[in-house]
């Protein structure tokens, strides 16, 4: 499988704003669904923002409005813009892909078969 690497994690404080970049062997959501997900220490993994073979996006309710999934695909790179940072925010964020199509419910499931291997967000009171 491709490799996924993530980059642009690191510590801010409550409010402050990080662009996480996901550099990808050439996928493109025509072909492959893309997506953030997020796992904080004792918490299960948790999708954050998705892109479906369509092109639709899928944020979940805690950082709507705040995060901004987007890819470029002549830098084969997908990004997430996250504004407005809150101490719930920190986890680990890793970047996914998969093939196999899904319906717009299921873009933030975490079962998505190739994953980088994360980035560390941390955000401080």
């Amino acid at each position: 499988q491709a490799q996924l690497v993530e980059s642009g994690g690191g510590s801010v404080q409550s409010g402050g704003s990080l662009r996480l970049s996901c550099a990808h062997s050439g996928y493109t959501y025509s072909s492959h669904c893309m997506g953030w997900f997020r796992q904080a220490p004792g918490k299960e993994r948790e999708g954050v923002a998705a892109i479906g073979h369509d092109g639709s996006t899928r944020y979940a309710d805690s950082v709507k409005g705040r995060f901004t999934i987007s890819q470029d695909n002549a830098l084969s790179t997908l990004y997430l813009q996250m504004n407005n940072l809150k101490p719930e925010d920190t986890a680990m964020y890793y970047c996914a892909a998969d093939p196999r199509p899904r319906t717009w419910w299921s873009l933030l499931h975490p079962t998505y078969n190739n994953w980088g291997q994360g980035t560390q967000v941390t955000v401080s009171s």
